[in-house]
């Protein structure tokens, strides 16, 4: 065990992005109980932060975290079994654990099979997403909360909810029959894209894009497993055409690029190739969903600034089938500024202001930057200074708040 006190928080923080999930799943597979397997993780780690410094980082960290969480679990199994066969099946269950702590390179990866646990139809619908983005990736209620425009002390009791309701209900970790699919495959794709799109907001932040490349892994994941789900390729063509434009987003000095003015020599073509093919396959596999439709409105404007096709209508058709299936705002809000480019800001505007008494949108950040933007082109400069006012108090990226300022620094210059 080298000892490296200095290198001890760098370290637990990286088991804990790149395993975490893993973790969380093993240890929950056997009790269903993923509160308590979170508590055991935490404790593993609050006992690494404390004992590493002194004692040396492990040459095996995943594998010391493990064993540690393992007796606290088993201790808390044991102070709750009451009876001989309960203290039998405890002790199978520990040896397991034990063993596989010894070779934690040989753990099961059960985060898939967790995934679908956390997505059955005894959980409330709409926290069976934010569910699986806590226990898979770890992220806060906080964080899951701006996801999905829910308050977070109220995001934080349904995720208590939804765990507890795990248990109780002795919901098992596996991926279900193909005729249960449907209505659980929803929130694993919708939780993975989520992760994804936070890892992708976050620019400039390597755990963001450590994020991103998880959710890639397991919308691939999905995909192998699954080969025949024409969303989840749809989810991941998506996901793999915004990825290819990573380098292009900032230029060398740090400074925000939008996508009009980004420079598509810098795009990753292998990433969009793949992507177009998957969403060809998508597209061959069944009707057309959520995923599908995003990923072909990405299609459409590769094609439109690689190639120069016009694809605007295309792309305002594609929107309007999304928002058809989807009545999302945040749909709504993307494709008013498909509108603004056929039919000019006013209409945009008209299409945008329906979305005004949302109180969802009060605090989104992309949704004041966009009418923003669109009042400065309809020459209504006193509305758009104020929305973009509002933009910039709303953004942390301090790239784009330094192009929001642009914006509003050339409406006082006319």
């Amino acid at each position: 065990m080298p000892r490296d006190s200095n290198g001890a928080t760098a370290t637990a923080e990286r088991v804990a992005r790149e395993s975490y999930g893993r973790l969380v799943a093993f240890l929950a597979a056997r009790t269903r109980d993923i509160a308590g397997a979170e508590d055991a993780l935490a404790e593993a780690f609050a006992t690494a932060l404390r004992m590493w410094p002194a004692e040396g980082i492990p040459n095996n960290p995943e594998a010391w975290l493990l064993t540690v969480a393992r007796r606290r679990q088993t201790d808390a199994l044991r102070r709750r079994a009451t009876r001989k066969a309960g203290e039998e099946h405890l002790i199978m269950m520990a040896d397991e654990i034990e063993a596989a702590a010894e070779t934690p390179e040989d753990v099961p990866d059960r985060r898939l099979a967790l995934m679908f646990a956390c997505a059955h139809p005894a959980i409330e619908r709409g926290m069976r997403a934010p569910l699986i983005l806590q226990t898979i990736l770890g992220l806060t209620a906080i964080d899951i909360a701006a996801a999905f425009l829910i308050p977070p002390a109220t995001m934080g009791q349904r995720l208590v909810r939804a765990k507890t309701r795990i248990k109780d209900a002795g919901i098992p970790f596996r991926v279900p029959d193909r005729e249960q699919l449907p209505e659980r495959l929803d929130a694993v794709l919708d939780a993975i894209y989520a992760a994804y799109s936070k890892g992708w907001a976050e620019i400039g932040d390597a755990s963001s894009v450590e994020l991103a490349g998880e959710a890639i892994w397991l919308a691939r994941l999905v995909v192998s497993l699954l080969p025949d789900e024409p969303e989840a390729k749809g989810m991941l063509a998506l996901m793999l055409y915004t990825e290819a434009r990573r380098a292009a987003r900032r230029t060398a000095d740090g400074a925000y690029v939008p996508l009009e003015d980004q420079d598509t020599s810098l795009w990753d073509d292998s990433q969009i190739i793949l992507a177009e093919a998957l969403l060809h396959d998508a597209n061959a596999g069944g009707p057309s969903g959520r995923y599908q439709l995003e990923a072909a409105i990405q299609s459409a404007h590769v094609a439109r600034l690689t190639r120069g096709i016009k694809t605007w209508p295309a792309i305002r058709a594609l929107y309007d089938h999304l928002h058809a299936i989807s009545a999302s705002p945040v749909v709504a809000l993307n494709r008013s500024l498909a509108i603004a480019e056929l039919d000019g800001p006013e209409a945009a505007l008209a299409e945008i202001e329906r979305l005004a008494d949302d109180p969802r949108m009060r605090s989104y950040q992309p949704y004041w930057a966009a009418r923003g933007h669109l009042l400065a082109l309809a020459g209504r400069k006193d509305e758009a200074r104020e929305a973009l006012t509002l933009a910039i108090g709303l953004t942390s990226d301090q790239a784009v708040r330094r192009y929001l300022q642009g914006q509003l620094a050339r409406l006082a210059d006319g």
